[in-house]
């Protein structure tokens, strides 16, 4: 039997986070099997979900992804486990816009049929909690808040405060409280906290967490107070990894005809982190091998590839690193100079440009040159927000005309020469994406394809259209025949890798 809730806050910064990986601690520790999920479109909280856990958090999102698509995401990772966990972006309401609840917590609370925690900030606070709480509890009578939970409380004293300025005004229970502790605070930089590959949560730190929630929170009343998860009637799971989308279940079982298992490398260290796992499931359901490799420390390509996945990260915190690995730099724009698909989001673009300059720009560093762009960091954030984009011509995402979501979020910016125009017209950089948006948005993003490369700032979740993924792993298989056939037709040529 499966309970499940949602962690929402008032807002970001209240301390969410904290509380998430608190309490997946507290339940680990007691030996319950936990299902975390994380609302949003985000890379490091599910990160140290999972680390804490055991178990891979998967995110959910209600702007990227339809409402079918999230509950079953939902119902195929939750199924079989004691507790789910859900932690929420932003504050409870936030999302998309200021008119709706789409993208919101309070709107994937309500899809999966879940109580929401609300985590409220009490530094500085005493009455004035009641007001918050009953604003909250108002503001959306369909949600169900099943507890609140207060983060920097002062003393037991500065709690009994709180709670009984919630109890005089509120029907929601307070369930206890996190007290002011600097042990716990997560290291934070310019693109948020330190990811799980960097920071690693150690024993000390994780009971640190575990004794808190043990000594302030009353987690066995809540876990006694909810009511079984009701799953949907499905014969066989379809969002675990390497499993099935809803209604993909056909064109997904399939390897295609040839029946060639293309070998897809994804990169993936300390300054490539940042993948939906979704995306990579999507890819080995369509027939692909994934390979990871680092391009921190490995000076070749895995064996046998035949396309590449570079995700987000922070190359830039790296760059000196990662400019010295010139065999495998040059390497990559071979193979994209040979039409091998690949494809390059957010920081695994910047890897694909000429150089990537520091945040003083006092320091180049040359990275694989597949595009002609110098990157530069920035002080402050250059885009945030979810997009919409509609390919203008064909791409290694998909045919001209598809529609795809995701979120850009980044502090670099590029210098592009004024002529991209090139002596062969093979090595022509093309830009591939129409961006839909909100009234009055300025949004530069572009994509640009040279070859079967293509490169941008945007982050996309293939739930939103699974053809995508299936179009790349069709490349990828088309050009691993190319080869195989050449390499049949030419026996003294080294094999392809």
């Amino acid at each position: 039997m499966t309970r499940g809730f949602v962690i929402a806050a008032t807002g970001s910064g209240s301390g969410k986070t904290t509380v998430s990986l608190a309490i997946l601690a507290w339940l680990s520790k007691k030996g319950y099997r936990v299902a975390p999920f994380k609302v949003g479109p985000d890379f490091i909280d599910p990160g140290h979900h999972t680390r804490i856990a055991g178990r891979q958090s998967v995110n959910l999102d209600s702007w990227m992804l339809s409402e079918a698509y999230n509950r079953q995401l939902f119902h195929d990772n939750a199924r079989g486990t004691d507790v789910a966990v859900i932690e929420g972006v932003m504050g409870l309401f936030d999302g998309f816009d200021a008119q709706s609840e789409t993208g919101s917590t309070a709107q994937m609370a309500k899809w999966l049929d879940l109580p929401v925690i609300l985590v409220v900030d009490a530094k500085g606070m005493a009455r004035s909690a009641g007001a918050m709480v009953k604003g909250f509890e108002s503001f959306d009578p369909d949600l169900n808040l099943c507890g609140v939970i207060f983060t920097r409380v002062g003393s037991q004293r500065h709690y009994e405060y709180l709670k009984t300025a919630v109890e005089l005004s509120c029907r929601t229970p307070c369930l206890g409280y996190m007290p002011k502790n600097e042990k716990i605070a997560l290291k934070e930089r310019h693109l948020g906290l330190f990811t799980a590959e960097e920071f690693v949560l150690d024993d000390q730190y994780t009971n640190e967490l575990v004794s808190m929630v043990a000594d302030h929170i009353d987690m066995q009343g809540l876990i006694q107070s909810l009511e079984p998860v009701r799953f949907a009637d499905t014969r066989e799971p379809s969002h675990k990894p390497g499993v099935n989308a809803p209604g993909q279940t056909q064109q997904m079982n399939t390897a295609g005809a040839c029946g060639l298992k293309p070998v897809i490398a994804v990169a993936r260290d300390k300054a490539f982190c940042f993948y939906y796992p979704d995306n990579l499931s999507f890819l080995e359901r369509f027939g692909a091998k994934i390979a990871v490799f680092s391009p921190l420390t490995d000076d070749r390509l895995p064996e046998g590839t035949c396309g590449i996945y570079l995700g987000g990260g922070y190359p830039e915190l790296y760059a000196q690193i990662l400019s010295k690995n010139r065999s495998l730099l040059e390497q990559i724009r071979e193979k994209s100079k040979e039409n091998m698909p690949i494809y390059a989001e957010c920081g695994g673009f910047m890897f694909l440009c000429d150089t990537i300059a520091d945040m003083g720009h006092q320091n180049h560093y040359p990275m694989a040159g597949c595009f002609p762009f110098r990157v530069k960091m920035d002080n402050r954030l250059r885009a945030l927000g979810y997009r919409e984009i509609t390919l203008k011509a064909d791409s290694v995402l998909g045919p001209g005309g598809m529609v795809l979501r995701g979120h850009e979020f980044h502090y670099s910016s590029l210098d592009k020469p004024g002529d991209m125009a090139v002596n062969d017209p093979a090595d022509t950089v093309r830009e591939m994406f129409r961006v839909t948006t909100r009234s009055g948005q300025d949004i530069s993003l572009e994509g640009y394809q040279v070859h079967q490369t293509l490169g941008s700032y945007f982050h996309v979740h293939f739930g939103s259209n699974p053809a995508s993924a299936r179009h790349f792993v069709s490349l990828c298989r088309a050009w691993q025949a190319e080869k195989t056939a050449g390499h049949e037709q030419s026996p003294g040529k080294e094999p392809v890798s």
